[in-house]
């Protein structure tokens, strides 16, 4: 499904959503004095590309460890990034707004908000979809990774510019390109299945 460069970072980037997780930052990081904050934000960022970056090279091993096909990996993909797009559309009611007492470590911003399960799966579908291409795969993650960083650390200027509306508009907006996106791959998922079925 994934076929270039772009399109694998633009996945990525829908998936990890960094404007979406400016408000969990802003959070997570109320109870961290702000001369720190970037160096948190820095390492959160690097431990979830560190995660992301196992998975893109241990993926294969996986698959085969689990006896999972790519098909199979390519139809629960497709449902996990409907279902998280569907979040974005609809977004949850908020959280209870218990600050935590401690400065974040890992979980929540690397893990979920960041490489969550659906970030996870779509590294390791596009390994399986392309092995040739691994390192085009990684080059994507890096831009995405950088993005993510780069918006993040801009978060409280961005909330201060453009206003925490106009932000989560654009959420729901991307939401709706990665429906779009998750009935693709779900679509391209069945049709491959009845070829194999034809096939057979």
């Amino acid at each position: 499904m994934i076929t270039t460069f772009g399109s694998a970072t633009i996945l990525l980037l829908l998936i990890t959503d960094p404007l979406g997780n400016i408000p969990i930052f802003a959070n997570a990081l109320k109870p961290v004095p702000v001369q720190r904050r970037w160096r948190v934000i820095l390492r959160e960022v690097l431990i979830a590309f560190a995660l992301l970056l196992a998975f893109m090279f241990l993926g294969d091993g996986f698959l085969r460890l689990m006896n999972l096909s790519p098909l199979s990996l390519q139809m629960a993909g497709g449902v996990v990034l409907f279902l998280i797009a569907l979040r974005m559309v609809f977004p949850p009611p908020p959280l209870p707004a218990d600050a935590p007492v401690s400065e974040p470590l890992i979980v929540p911003l690397a893990v979920p908000a960041l490489a969550g399960p659906s970030a996870l799966a779509t590294v390791m579908l596009l390994v399986s979809q392309a092995p040739e291409r691994r390192w085009e795969w990684v080059a994507a993650l890096c831009v995405t990774m950088a993005v993510c960083a780069v918006v993040l650390l801009l978060a409280e200027r961005l909330q201060r510019v453009v206003g925490l509306r106009v932000l989560l508009a654009f959420e729901r907006l991307m939401g709706l390109i990665l429906v779009a996106l998750s009935v693709e791959m779900l679509l391209r998922a069945v049709r491959e299945l009845a070829r194999q079925l034809a096939s057979a």
